[in-house]
C-alpha cells in the first residue's frame, strides 16, 4: 500500500542567517523523503521571498514586519499586521495541511508555528543563537521539538524538549578540499599574496564596511587582496571605491559561490550571526568577529564569545572596529602560529550533518503523531 505524500511547511526569513538553515533542513527532508511536498512561509518584502524560489521551493508571504526598538509610527500598526498574518497562517494551514511545521526564525515565524501547534501539528523550532529571541521564547512553549547549537539552552526552554544539532548551512561548504585554485581563478586573485575576506552580512554590515573603504590602501600596501561581500545597501559606495585601483579587490553585494569565497580566504572578518559563526567552524579558518550591536539581545556578541573563549576566534567590538579592525587583520595574516591555532580550535565546534539531524527529529515527530 502506498503511503500518503508527506508535507511540511517551513517558516524563516528576513536574513540568509534564518534563510539558509530553512533550505538546508528543506533539502535533508526530501533526500529522506524524495516525493515530499513543501511550502515555504515568509514575509512579504523580504529577502526569503527571492532566495527560496532560487533554491527551487514555492514561497507564500505574510504581510508581517517585526516591532522596532524605537517608537515608531510603524509599531502602531504591528497589532493589525499580527492579526491579520495570523488569518493568512490559518487559511495556508487548512489549505495545504502540512504533516509537520518548522521554524528557524524570523517575521512569519512566530504567526505561523503558533498556528500550527495551536491546530496539533507536529512543529519544531530550530534556535540558532546561544540567546534565543522573544519568539522562539514563546513558540518554545507548544513547540514538540527545539533544535539548538548552543550547550545551555535549558536557561531558556523545556530541557525535555530540546535536542542539540548545531546549526544548517550551507552543502557547498562542507567540502572545501582542492578549490583554492579554482577560487583563486575565479575571483581572479593571485596565489602568492594573503587574502582577507570581509563578510558584510546579507544586508550589509554598516562598520564593517566602512572601516574596509576607510583602510583599502592600508591593506595595499601590505599586499593583501580582499574579497568584500558588503550586502546590498553598501554595494554601490564599495564599488566606487575600488573602481580607481580594483587590483586584488573584489567587491559583491552578494556572493553565491561562498564555498569559493571560503576556500581562496587566509582571514575571514565576519558579523557573529549564528549561520555565520556555523559555517565559520566548518571552513576551520581564522576568524575576526565583529558582533553586531543592533541586535535583540545583543546575541551576537554572546555568539562570538562562545569561540573567543575557547581560543577560537578573535574578537573586535563594533564601537573599536574603526580604530583597531585593520590593525587586527594585518598582525593575524601575518601570524601564521596564531592562524593555525584558531583554525584548530574552531573546527573542533564544527557539527557537519545538523539538517540531517533536524529532519531525522521532524520524521520522527510524525511517526509519533501517525501511531499515537
Amino acid at each position: 500500500m502506498k503511503l500518503p505524500q508527506l508535507k511540511f511547511i517551513i517558516s524563516g526569513g528576513g536574513t540568509g542567517g534564518h534563510i539558509f538553515p530553512a533550505i538546508a533542513i528543506a533539502n535533508a527532508l526530501k533526500l529522506r523523503v524524495p516525493d515530499a511536498d513543501f511550502l515555504f512561509v515568509g514575509a512579504e518584502g523580504r529577502m526569503e521571498m527571492e532566495k527560496v524560489p532560487a533554491a527551487g521551493f514555492r514561497i507564500e508571504g505574510l504581510k508581517i514586519a517585526g516591532l522596532q526598538r524605537k517608537l515608531t509610527l510603524s509599531n502602531f500598526s504591528f497589532p493589525f499586521k499580527l492579526l491579520g498574518s495570523i488569518m493568512r497562517a490559518k487559511k495556508i494551514l487548512k489549505r495545504f495541511r502540512p504533516d509537520a511545521a518548522i521554524g528557524t526564525g524570523g517575521y512569519a515565524s512566530g504567526p505561523m508555528l503558533r498556528v500550527a501547534s495551536n491546530a496539533g501539528i507536529p512543529t519544531l523550532i530550530q534556535e540558532q543563537n546561544s540567546f534565543p529571541g522573544i519568539t522562539n521564547k514563546i513558540l518554545s512553549k507548544k513547540a514538540n521539538r527545539i533544535c539548538v547549537a548552543y550547550e545551555g539552552m535549558e536557561k531558556y526552554f523545556p530541557k525535555e524538549k530540546i535536542v542539540f544539532t548545531g546549526n544548517p548551512v550551507r552543502s557547498d561548504i562542507l567540502e572545501l578540499e582542492g578549490k583554492r585554485k579554482q577560487a583563486l581563478g575565479i575571483f581572479g586573485l593571485a596565489a602568492d599574496k594573503k587574502i582577507v575576506l570581509v563578510i558584510g552580512g546579507s544586508l550589509g554590515a554598516r562598520t564593517i564596511n566602512e572601516t574596509i573603504k576607510q583602510c583599502l590602501q592600508q591593506l595595499r600596501e601590505n599586499n593583501i587582496q580582499l574579497i568584500w561581500q558588503t550586502g546590498k545597501n553598501y554595494f554601490r559606495e564599495a564599488e566606487e571605491a575600488v573602481k580607481n585601483d580594483q587590483r586584488g579587490m573584489k567587491v559583491f553585494d552578494f556572493i553565491s559561490k561562498m564555498d569559493l569565497a571560503y576556500a581562496a580566504a587566509d582571514v575571514i572578518v565576519s558579523r557573529a550571526g549564528a549561520s555565520s559563526v556555523s559555517e565559520l567552524c566548518l571552513v576551520k579558518k581564522p576568524a575576526i568577529l565583529v558582533p553586531s550591536p543592533n541586535v535583540a539581545e545583543d546575541h551576537q556578541s554572546k555568539n562570538a564569545m562562545s569561540l573567543v573563549r575557547k581560543e577560537a576566534a578573535l574578537l573586535v567590538k563594533d564601537a573599536e572596529a574603526k580604530e583597531k579592525l585593520p590593525a587586527r587583520i594585518i598582525d593575524l595574516l601575518n601570524d601564521k602560529l596564531m592562524q593555525e591555532k584558531l583554525s584548530a580550535n574552531i573546527s573542533t565546534l564544527a557539527v557537519k550533518n545538523s539538517a540531517e539531524l533536524i529532519a531525522n527529529e521532524v520524521l520522527e515527530l510524525i511517526g509519533k503523531k501517525k501511531t499515537g
